[in-house]
């Protein structure tokens, strides 16, 4: 697995964006965003912070094994 600089980093942004666009729209879905993120619960903040980093880690992974493997 091997690429330059410029790859790795291409792999890292467009999996953070593309995982943090999935994720949001996952918890939309999901009824668990309110309009405002002050008027969010705590459980519905935490769950949305999870969603986007569990789906960008996703985004990311399947990104580097597509472009780097």
């Amino acid at each position: 697995m091997s690429g330059t600089l410029f790859e790795i980093l291409m792999v890292i942004a467009l999996g953070t964006f593309g995982g943090t666009c999935f994720g949001l729209v996952i918890g939309y879905a999901a009824r668990l965003q309110a309009p405002e993120w002050s008027r969010m619960t705590p459980r519905q903040k935490l769950l949305n912070c999870t969603l986007v980093i569990v789906c960008s880690a996703a985004c990311i992974a399947e990104l580097a094994w597509y472009v780097l493997g």
